[in-house]
């Protein structure tokens, strides 16, 4: 009695300890914290209209910064690897709802099979007639060809959620794509303004090396009618020369410009083609800033980082998931024989049906 309550003990303690081991860890919640500025501190009103809603075909009026940005979204390699990122995360949705969906294959086994003489198999087959008059022989031929079919029932959502983590993922994917583009629309239109400002800029400098060598001619003639020294001719010849040296920095600027819209738009370095009097046409009459809500709404780094952490959430509860059993019901039905010619004499050739 006391050996059969010991083990009693014993059974429970263990019991005990094998649950407590598979038990799974609570996950860890973090303080949300929601207090966002009502406005930028500019007196809108709560004005909701916002630039960032306005598409920047309608944002941009120039014709030859629309037809680079179009370019650009054609052929930017980075652009590119993200629509071929997209393309991945849609196959790996694909591939996450297949296990959701029961498994139908089609099998044909063939083989030989040899028991041993001595053995309750061997035994039992010395003694049987395969066919009436002729014995079972040591070595046979076994053809089954088979319908097998298999389905893991998803208790635990396990499959459900893993499928769910790979969409968030795709929609991620989306987001990381518009964010590609909305970056790479900004550096074309920054770098292509920039360059407006450098070709107007170089105007001026040009203008004012005109200005300066006649004036520095002017001090000549006076040096010459005895008016001014040599040292003011050189100090004019100093200005000139400075000014000189500043508009080659203001070409090569024009040129490292030129080049970066060039490695945007994934092509050789050439010419961009530009209006330079639109320069100073280009600042919109107004410019509506809406809200800080609308701001973490409207940027698709944010909504990328949102997806993702979604998906991380989910590939959490897979992973506790994985710690419970499954449930799988696998069939499997055929035809078995020693001859192919037998396969179609039913039920003779072993009809077989088996669930589990």
């Amino acid at each position: 009695m006391l050996k059969n309550r010991l083990n009693a003990c014993l059974a429970i303690l263990g019991f005990c300890l094998v649950f407590t081991a598979c038990k799974v860890p609570a996950g860890t919640k973090a303080t949300e914290n929601k207090n966002v500025p009502s406005d930028f501190g500019t007196n809108n009103n709560g004005d909701t209209t916002n630039i960032a809603d306005l598409k920047w075909r309608r944002f941009f009026t120039d014709q030859n910064l629309i037809n680079l940005i179009d370019t650009a979204i054609v052929r930017n390699q980075e652009l590119n690897i993200t629509l071929q990122e997209i393309e991945t995360a849609n196959n790996d949705v694909l591939f996450r709802n297949g296990p959701l969906k029961p498994l139908v294959a089609a099998r044909l086994g063939a083989g030989i099979e040899k028991v041993g003489r001595y053995t309750s198999q061997g035994a039992g087959d010395a003694s049987t007639e395969i066919k009436p008059g002729k014995p079972v022989p040591e070595v046979i031929a076994d053809y089954s060809p088979n319908i097998y079919a298999s389905w893991e029932v998803d208790i635990w959502k396990k499959l459900r959620n893993s499928k769910k983590a790979a969409v968030s993922r795709y929609l991620a994917s989306i987001e990381g794509k518009n964010f590609v583009l909305t970056n790479l629309v900004a550096e074309v239109a920054n770098s292509y303004y920039e360059l407006l400002a450098l070709d107007n800029q170089l105007e001026i400098v040009k203008q004012n090396i005109a200005l300066q060598q006649n004036a520095l001619e002017v001090v000549k003639v006076q040096k010459q009618a005895s008016k001014a020294t040599e040292l003011a001719v050189q100090k004019f010849q100093a200005e000139v020369l400075r000014t000189q040296s500043l508009e080659f920095d203001i070409v090569q600027d024009i040129k490292e410009t030129e080049n970066r819209i060039n490695f945007l738009l994934a092509r050789y370095p050439q010419d961009i083609p530009r209006d330079k009097a639109g320069f100073f046409g280009t600042v919109p009459a107004a410019v509506s800033s809406g809200l800080p809500s609308q701001l973490l709404a409207n940027r698709p780094d944010i909504r990328q980082a949102e997806l993702e952490l979604a998906a991380a959430k989910l590939d959490v509860k897979v992973a506790r998931a994985e710690f419970y059993p499954s449930l799988d019901i696998t069939a499997m039905v055929g035809l078995q024989a020693f001859k192919p010619s037998y396969l179609v004499k039913l039920p003779e050739s072993i009809f077989f049906l088996r669930y589990s």
